[in-house]
């Protein structure tokens, strides 16, 4: 495997301004729609693909802005909101394609919600990662590849409002303007440095994810809710949270916009007994809050009402591993096994220039250490190595991954010291 440097080539990036064939005309209706599918399945090859969608204001995951290039085609603008139930000749001429994204996770999920799947995925976010560039940004991997300039623009802005102004419009354009050349230039590096299975692999995984699964208790992500100190105002902003996490559902709006975890934290603290008290609150006070008094008031008193077995613990419950940092005390073997694997694993990130997190999740990592331990396996170093191999697998490790690692893992655990406690 040929070395690759963490430094771009020292040259002066070019600033990319504007499309090189001029802004396309936006698709928002069937007429238009229709020229532009004729278009795309005249094309050639990949297809460039991008969404912009309003995270930050609304609560989907909705895509308020398409983009596509492709040789031959040239790039298409889509705004799928008007024609959003007419998008099944678009999906049926791009679906059977390659696409091209980068960071596909992103926009996957909006665009399999409007029918569009990929037959085969680039994502050439990922593909920087296991190339070893230092930064994998769009914008980075531009400069770094092509020589081109991206500048910063809207793509933190609220792509829900309508009209969408030009100067957006020409930003998205430019997201997809290179997206073609730099999976190819890309695509060359993998393949100097013997990367393209592994690649491969990961773009499959990738498109084959689905959307994440919503993780437990996720209202115990709650900014500051480290300040409280019982179960009663634990609760308190879990069924703040739930109220409004169903009103910004329902309404489409972030729920930071409906009610910031700030205020949540402090009616929390302050338990507020009426509505008056409750107004008096910083942020419940507001024209927009006081309509909404009652459900807040509904949501405490629920809380007030649970009996002490259904309030929350202080602590979040965990399935799995502890926290790292209770191992030592806990299970001392296997802070020693994890203190090894880590090592290992750094030293082959090294080695082959793959960020650890790519190598292997660091979850998957702490459950193997926690639970397999090598002395309960009797057996040479290759029966170790393909019980570790088994364990990898069953936690969604690809090939490439487990090639790698496992026999690095079973000799990095074998060799982790054994504790031993003072007398």
């Amino acid at each position: 495997m040929s070395d690759v440097s963490d430094q771009a080539p020292e040259r002066t990036a070019v600033p990319l301004l504007t499309p090189a064939g001029g802004l396309p005309e936006l698709v928002d209706s069937t007429r238009l729609l229709a020229a532009a599918v004729e278009r795309l399945a005249g094309g050639t090859g990949p297809l460039a693909v991008d969404a912009e969608r309003a995270s930050g204001f609304r609560y989907s995951n909705r895509a308020y802005l398409l983009q596509f290039r492709r040789a031959g085609a040239g790039t298409v603008l889509v705004d799928p909101i008007p024609i959003a139930g007419e998008l099944a000749p678009l999906a049926e001429v791009i679906n059977p394609l390659e696409w091209v994204l980068h960071s596909a996770d992103q926009d996957l999920p909006g665009l399999d919600e409007l029918g569009m799947r990929p037959a085969a995925l680039y994502d050439t976010e990922l593909a920087g990662r296991l190339a070893g560039y230092e930064r994998v940004g769009l914008a980075a991997i531009v400069e770094r590849t092509l020589g081109f300039e991206l500048k910063k623009g809207h793509g933190a802005d609220d792509w829900s409002n309508r009209p969408l102004p030009e100067t957006w419009l020409n930003y998205a354009a430019l997201d997809v303007e290179v997206l073609l050349e730099l999976r190819d230039a890309v695509a060359e590096d993998l393949e100097s440095q013997g990367k393209t299975d592994w690649a491969a692999q990961e773009f499959e995984h990738v498109r084959l994810a689905g959307p994440p699964k919503p993780k437990p208790d996720r209202w115990r992500r709650t900014s500051q809710i480290h300040s409280l100190k019982s179960p009663r105002q634990l609760a308190a902003v879990r069924e703040l949270w739930t109220a409004r996490d169903e009103l910004a559902r329902k309404r489409d709006v972030a729920p930071g916009r409906v009610l910031p975890d700030s205020a949540i934290v402090a009616a929390a603290t302050a338990d507020p007994r009426t509505v008056d008290a409750l107004r008096a609150l910083k942020v419940f006070g507001g024209p927009r809050q006081r309509r909404s008094s009652a459900l807040w008031m509904q949501a405490l008193e629920r809380a007030r009402a649970l009996s002490p077995e259904d309030l929350p613990p202080l602590t979040q419950p965990f399935t799995g591993p502890p926290p790292v940092n209770r191992w030592s005390r806990r299970n001392p073997e296997a802070a020693e096994r994890l203190t090894a694997a880590r090592a290992a694993i750094t030293e082959l990130s090294e080695r082959v220039k793959v960020p650890v997190e790519n190598l292997l999740t660091p979850e998957l990592v702490r459950r193997l250490c926690w639970d397999f331990d090598p002395a309960d396996h009797p057996g040479d170093l290759t029966q170790v190595t393909a019980e570790i191999d088994e364990k990898l697998a069953a936690g969604g490790a690809r090939p490439w991954q487990r090639e790698l690692t496992a026999p690095l893992l079973a000799e990095a655990l074998r060799m982790a010291p054994t504790h031993v406690t003072g007398e």
